[in-house]
């Protein structure tokens, strides 16, 4: 069991324009293929999907940004909750998409009328925990991008996605070398809360 619990409730939600806010990110890792250097970079991108409670289909972590932390902090928070995983997080975001909420009625009514607005960022994977807060009710999933593409519940998300793919690949990093630790470690990042991630800028 994780020594770390996951934050529930309504009492620290953030809302702007009758919008609940909401943060989250798209978990990545790169799978190097030592046999086959043709192989084109979003065939070597993997991300990771989790399961919905009660449900089997896919999503990407994310939740309520709460009052007491920045939307930063609520992306990686989320990450590790739900999914399990620390990484290195972007710090720009891959862009802000409103979407309905797809929950029960009465949640529906808490979010002042099921409008959501949601800032989704990239994470890159350093650290999958043995344990993790909601391991109990999610299962998680490594996917290359075009079953993540298939299988991804929410249209907003598959939106994320199709930006997240661009955004990396005007960064540079389809070379392997750009996705060297040492060219990451020349960034600035900075440490947001080690029990979290880290972020870039």
């Amino acid at each position: 069991m994780s020594n770390l619990s996951a934050r529930t409730g309504r009492d620290r939600q953030r809302y702007e324009n009758n919008f609940r806010l909401v943060s989250g990110c798209i978990p990545y890792r790169v799978v190097k293929d030592e046999e086959d250097s043709s192989v084109d970079f979003e065939n070597k991108l993997q991300v990771l999907m989790v399961s919905s409670p009660n449900r089997h289909d896919l999503v990407f972590p994310k939740g309520g940004w709460e009052d007491d932390e920045t939307v930063l902090e609520a992306a990686s928070r989320e990450a590790m909750e739900e999914a399990g995983v620390k990484g290195i997080l972007r710090e720009d975001p891959l862009g802000v998409w409103e979407f309905k909420s797809k929950s029960s009625s009465v949640e529906a009514e808490c979010y002042l009328g099921g409008g959501c607005k949601g800032y989704m960022f990239a994470l890159e994977v350093k650290e999958e925990l043995a344990t993790w807060p909601e391991q109990e009710n999610r299962q998680r999933r490594w996917l290359n991008v075009k079953e993540a593409l298939e299988l991804c519940r929410y249209e907003w998300m598959q939106s994320a996605l199709e930006e997240f793919l661009r955004v990396m690949a005007e960064d540079g990093r389809t070379k392997e070398d750009s996705l060297a630790v040492s060219s990451i470690s020349n960034r600035g990042e900075h440490q947001i809360d080690p029990r979290y991630c880290f972020v870039v800028n």
